[in-house]
């Protein structure tokens, strides 16, 4: 809040607000909202889980059963929940559209954008286009063995505007997943499901 701008002015009330408020959404409650629907695809997918829980028990047992902590580098080479991550932000699409400003005329598909007009891209059409994705209402992780084309998947923006945190909240779902496949056991029953703890679970 002591931050100046060039013009050697303070944030006032109403920016302030602004900022608390994008980092409260931005930051906590899309990472929260993507766990969630990433939960509910391991619940719906018994198989993409046992995958995801082999390869993360292999970690496990790698790091002494849980006595050493995850690394940065075996993050990187969770393949597997990888793929699961990337078709659960494609399905979900937390963040369904943003709005950019046209910085020049824009001609697109014999329609004229003026240059200062908002445009509003829908990531969720973009993700949920046949064309772009076969079968886009399908969970299907293995879609992503092959890297996406540029501008086809977006959760987290593009360019100069994506968005800056997009690698840490990776990274908690990677920990938050490792955690709760190698610590918890799912139980099924009547459609609901039960996580049920097999050891201590504490996230370094």
């Amino acid at each position: 809040m002591e931050t100046k701008n060039e013009n050697g002015e303070h944030l006032n009330d109403d920016e302030i607000i602004d900022n608390v408020i994008g980092v409260l959404f931005a930051a906590q409650d899309t990472t929260a909202s993507t766990l969630t629907w990433i939960l509910k695809y391991l619940h719906d997918y018994p198989k993409v889980l046992e995958e995801v829980t082999k390869e993360h028990v292999s970690i496990y047992e790698e790091n002494g059963f849980g006595a050493e902590p995850l690394t940065w580098a075996q993050t990187r080479s969770m393949v597997v929940t990888q793929r699961v991550i990337m078709e659960s932000l494609r399905m979900s699409s937390i963040i369904s559209f943003t709005f950019r400003e046209a910085v020049a005329n824009v001609e697109y598909k014999g329609y004229l954008i003026p240059k200062g007009w908002k445009v509003m891209p829908l990531f969720r059409s973009i993700h949920h286009n046949p064309k772009i994705h076969p079968h886009p209402h399908e969970f299907n992780p293995s879609r992503f063995k092959v890297a996406p084309k540029p501008n086809t998947f977006l959760p987290f923006g593009n360019g100069v505007h994506s968005c800056p945190g997009s690698e840490l909240a990776k990274l908690q779902i990677f920990i938050f997943i490792y955690h709760l496949v190698t610590k918890y056991n799912y139980i099924y029953r009547k459609k609901i499901i039960i996580l049920h703890k097999i050891v201590s679970c504490t996230i370094q």
